[in-house]
């Protein structure tokens, strides 16, 4: 037997008695989990290894406490929510773009999240970057273990779980991710299975980013260029996950709730669902729409429109179906070496708006949510006046 699948033995052996396990100890999580831990982090094989191993039950340190993975929240009334989607077409139209503007303050300072269509990234190309991610996935793990890494400075590295060591359970999801700009890696450094359409794709994004951080300072009361003066669009991220089919999805999720820690998030998911908004008080699907990518506020920005517009914590299912596939563009700048402070725009401030905020430079905020993994509480606390 290879020792690839005795590493796997070794985990399913730990977790056939999981259900007596879960009885005995609560929600499953009181218990040393580090060799698990280990043992599934060495095979450097994420969670789609385990799946490929034939698994039938989810191992336990994958397993939350029944909290995390409640469906509902307290009130029960609010059933009918949907995300805000909002056309871009004719975003160069002054009446049309005022309505826009208006629409997107809107969802930006109630929602935090919202959907928009005609967005000028050509279907084609967004839907060969999704093949492109599950084409990297389903390669074998001798391919994609050569850029398995946890140091979080590294421009391209496939992990699973960035916050493994650190998080109350691990999430039921594999992720590639890759430094887009400023300053990208050698394009050799990209994987071959999507090298050159992630490429492609980052142009797009580019230009769908600046629009919208323009629209995003319009709804503020700015100057268009406010925020890309500010440096918010300089650099950009992509975090390719990859959600394989769970033998038992209510048992964990495939991404822990969180906010994201960068300025502005724009999501592209294939059609299998599960992400999830929290909104007054009650969990909100967020469907595919064919077409539509996702955008969400992040929590810098949040620190610099001093609440105006807010960042909503997210999370993502687990799911029986799958692979779920989503590439989450990043609008961040933490590989750069900078000391500039990002703080509450004074153009917002007042007497009655006084700054909410202590400022904070991009990789401190981020090294502070690397090391702290998907926290309960919001990172925006430890800035807060």
């Amino acid at each position: 037997m290879s020792v690839f699948a005795l590493c796997f033995q070794f985990i399913e052996t730990m977790t056939s008695s999981l259900q007596q396990i879960m009885a005995s100890t609560g929600n499953g999580l009181d218990y040393d989990k580090e060799p698990e831990l280990k043992t599934f982090d060495d095979t450097k094989a994420g969670v789609k290894g385990l799946v490929d191993s034939g698994i039938q039950s989810v191992p336990k340190f994958f397993v939350a406490s029944s909290e995390e993975t409640c469906n509902e929240k307290s009130d029960l009334r609010h059933t009918h929510f949907n995300v805000p989607i909002i056309d871009l077409r004719d975003i160069d139209k002054v009446g049309a773009r005022c309505e826009i503007v208006k629409e997107i303050g809107i969802a930006s300072s109630t929602w935090g999240f919202f959907q928009v269509v005609n967005h000028d990234i050509p279907q084609d190309i967004a839907d060969e970057v999704i093949e492109s991610i599950q084409r990297f996935n389903e390669q074998p793990n001798h391919v994609k273990e050569k850029i398995y890494s946890r140091d979080k400075m590294k421009k391209v590295r496939f992990n699973s779980n960035f916050d493994l060591y650190k998080a109350r359970f691990a999430n039921w999801r594999d992720t590639l991710s890759c430094l887009m700009a400023p300053n990208p890696p050698p394009p050799e450094e990209y994987p071959e299975a999507c090298r050159e359409i992630l490429l492609k794709f980052s142009k797009y994004v580019t230009k769908l980013g600046q629009d919208l951080f323009k629209l995003l300072s319009e709804a503020l009361g700015l100057n268009s260029n406010h925020l890309t003066n500010m440096g918010c669009a300089d650099g950009h991220v992509f975090y390719c996950h990859y959600y394989p089919a769970c033998p038992e999805p209510n048992l964990t999720l495939g991404h822990t709730k969180h906010r994201d820690p960068d300025f502005l998030t724009i999501l592209l998911q294939n059609q299998i669902g599960g992400l999830q908004v929290l909104h007054d008080n009650h969990w909100v699907n967020i469907p595919p729409v064919e077409g539509a990518l996702v955008v969400n506020v992040g929590e810098l920005l949040q620190v610099i429109s001093n609440d105006k517009f807010k960042a909503a914590e997210h999370r993502v299912l687990a799911n029986c179906a799958g692979p779920r596939l989503s590439v989450a563009c990043f609008f961040t700048t933490h590989f750069e070496p900078s000391e500039k402070l990002f703080s509450p725009i004074e153009e917002l401030l007042s007497d009655d708006s006084p700054p909410l905020y202590r400022g904070t430079t991009v990789k401190a905020y981020i090294d502070f949510f690397a090391s702290a993994g998907l926290p309960a509480y919001s990172s925006l606390t430890r800035l807060r006046l």
